[in-house]
């Protein structure tokens, strides 16, 4: 009886996912917004091919992977094509590189394909928000595909489009954990001064104190852990800069003049970001080459020296913790992507967002007797199709480089080494991560004319 229960539910929802209009949903999906439940989906797409790429990369998958033709030596091999590659290091690695290849190109194409749609009338829209089955197998033929692009150039080149594009994605996150923040602030004030309660701020205040004390906490072990009394002077400058930055960003925030222009503003939002800024430092040292400066989790905890030299020097770390923090981190800004609904004007400009109603939509009732969602973008969308699809594709990259802890595949010696420029770019994109909340604050003062609300 359950089972044909079972099968009665998947043959409603198949309904849903094979329609040819606009997904608006069926009675196997919560009733809310139509444009909330696309990016749910798609979202749900990236997360399944996430889960497909750490499948991939787990230890034991190397037997599997050497049936696939032309991937590494001692498998099945392509005629006219041979590969002389370290498969016990690399395989893994190679196999995340074309999942996210393939999962970068659907999400790209449908960026391009979706570009200046102003309405659910659009016939694109139709595209955007149904045929969801269709939409399925074209995302499995462009991953069959890429498993049989030859190695060549194609991971080195395809590392550097990993390298720029995480780069712009850890800015897009950092543009939402501000946005959460700003939100969360203001719905915990507003609902302390409406009902008089002071948990209200005595939660604030418990989260803001956690955040600044664990980013202090994080500053004091980079220093003993991640710095020599001799060497490791980038990682000194790095902790040092973030440390005076995150300071100066804190004290900003509470400003008089600051807090007059932005009531809302305060040092939640600091501290958020001051903790997502010593992750993002940490990230970056430990793709430091210098094993001196870049201690192993296990030596840390099993008290290993990290100056003895390693038995294979291309033996490989398949899980790390600042990846799993990274995925952590990932997975919420992709979820808070898809549902956010935000009042900031600044951050709807730039995340191409419009301010809505997130699931505050209430569930159709079709001729059919089938509930469906609420076509709410019939005059406008609520949010830019192609910008939000360009997103996906960033994170699909930022994916890959995350799952192989920025790893640049060396085509010599057919291994996978860390470089300095992975270090930079998270460096980087942390300043300028910096420097845009840090606009956030000062702009109504230098534009008192414009609205920042």
């Amino acid at each position: 009886m359950g089972a044909c229960l079972a099968l009665c539910s998947l043959a409603s929802c198949a309904s849903c996912l094979c329609g040819s209009a606009p997904c608006l949903l069926c009675g196997c999906c919560p009733s809310s917004n139509n444009s909330t439940i696309t990016r749910l989906v798609f979202s749900f797409f990236l997360l399944l091919g996430t889960m497909v790429s750490v499948i991939m990369i787990l230890p034991g998958m190397e037997t599997q992977l050497r049936k696939i033709p032309g991937f590494c030596e001692g498998g099945s091999t392509i005629p006219g094509l041979e590969n002389h590659v370290n498969c016990d290091v690399i395989v893994g690695y190679k196999s995340v590189y074309r999942m996210c290849f393939a999962m970068t190109c659907f999400f790209f194409l449908f960026a391009a394909l979706m570009i200046r749609v102003r309405s659910s009338k659009d016939p694109r829209a139709a595209l955007q928000n149904g045929f969801w089955f269709f939409k399925f197998l074209i995302l499995i033929g462009i991953t069959v595909g890429a498993f049989f692009i030859p190695d060549g150039t194609f991971h080195t080149v395809w590392f550097y489009f990993g390298v720029v594009g995480s780069f712009i994605f850890i800015i897009i996150q950092l543009i939402l954990l501000i946005d959460f923040a700003h939100s969360w602030n203001k719905v915990w004030v507003e609902n302390a001064e409406n009902s008089d309660n002071k948990c209200w701020f005595a939660g604030l205040m418990s989260f803001t104190f956690l955040y600044f004390a664990l980013s202090i906490i994080a500053v004091v072990l980079f220093y003993v852990y991640y710095t020599q009394p001799d060497d490791c002077t980038e990682h000194k400058v790095f902790i040092s800069l973030n440390l005076i930055f995150c300071i100066i960003i804190s004290v900003v925030s509470i400003l008089p003049k600051i807090q007059e222009a932005q009531p809302h503003s305060g040092l939640l939002q600091a501290s958020l970001i001051s903790l997502y800024t010593m992750y993002v430092t940490w990230s970056a040292m430990t793709n430091n080459p210098n094993r001196n400066c870049n201690p192993s989790l296990l030596s840390l905890v099993s008290n290993v020296s990290s100056t003895e030299p390693s038995a294979d020097p291309g033996q490989v770390q398949w899980w790390d913790a600042q990846g799993i923090v990274g995925l952590i981190i990932f997975l919420f800004c992709t979820l808070y992507a898809s549902i956010r609904s935000s009042s900031n004007t600044q951050v709807n400009k730039l995340m191409q967002t419009e301010e809505g109603n997130g699931f505050g939509g209430e569930g159709v009732v079709g001729k059919d007797g089938i509930l469906r969602a609420m076509d709410d973008e019939e005059e406008n969308v609520s949010y830019s199709y192609s910008f939000f699809h360009f997103h996906l594709c960033l994170a699909s990259l930022y994916i890959m480089m995350t799952l192989t802890n920025w790893l640049q595949p060396d085509t010599t010696t057919q291994a996978m080494q860390s470089r300095m420029p992975a270090v930079w770019v998270k460096m980087s994109s942390s300043w300028l991560g910096l420097g845009l909340y840090l606009w956030t604050l000062i702009a109504p003062l230098i534009f008192p004319d414009r609205d920042f609300n």
